[in-house]
């Protein structure tokens, strides 16, 4: 049976002749009762108390959970992102990569394009410096030939309508030569 504070202030004890004083012991049993009512009240906050400091361990509890598998997510989201960056870096510098081949291969195509086109202006420049020493010697040789007919009427009127009162065929054909000369190198 539990003792209660009112059960201790209601309690009567049976009268005997040499026994206690009455007084005294009421006077005992009052201050004993709200002294247990005192225990009683603190004992309950206690529990009051420790059932609430259970719920809030709990819900620490709850909470220190939560942050782990926040936690284990965020690593887990962290690692995915790492490796998708990963790959994708790896995806752009293959691509640039391919890009740069194709450029150089393109560079490459182009330096041959230009060596052909070179090769082909050389041989026409070849071919026009040919054809006009052929021109400027069969010119040479007409010249040779009309000189030796008739000097005497070239040197009177040498300009026959060109404005030029000389021609010096071999200057020109020096000059020409001189230009293929620089122009090869």
């Amino acid at each position: 049976m539990k003792l209660t504070p009112l059960d201790i202030k209601k309690q009567e004890f049976k009268k005997v002749m040499r026994g206690y004083d009455p007084v005294e012991v009421d006077t005992f049993m009052d201050m004993m009762a709200n002294e247990f009512e005192e225990v009683l009240k603190q004992q309950k906050e206690m529990r009051d108390r420790s059932i609430e400091l259970d719920t809030q361990l709990k819900d620490y509890k709850q909470i220190e959970k939560t942050l782990q598998q926040t936690l284990l997510q965020a690593q887990e989201v962290t690692g995915r992102t790492y490796e998708s960056a990963r790959k994708e870096a790896e995806i752009i510098v293959k691509d640039a990569e391919g890009r740069a081949a194709k450029i150089v291969e393109q560079a490459n195509g182009e330096l041959v394009r230009l060596n052909r086109e070179l090769s082909e202006l050389r041989i026409r420049r070849e071919s026009l410096i040919g054809r006009m020493r052929v021109l400027l010697s069969a010119e040479l040789d007409l010249l040779k030939t009309l000189d030796s007919e008739g000097v005497q009427q070239l040197t009177t009127d040498t300009s026959h309508g060109t404005g030029k009162e000389h021609l010096d065929v071999e200057r020109i054909i020096t000059n020409i030569d001189h230009d293929a000369a620089a122009q090869s190198h």
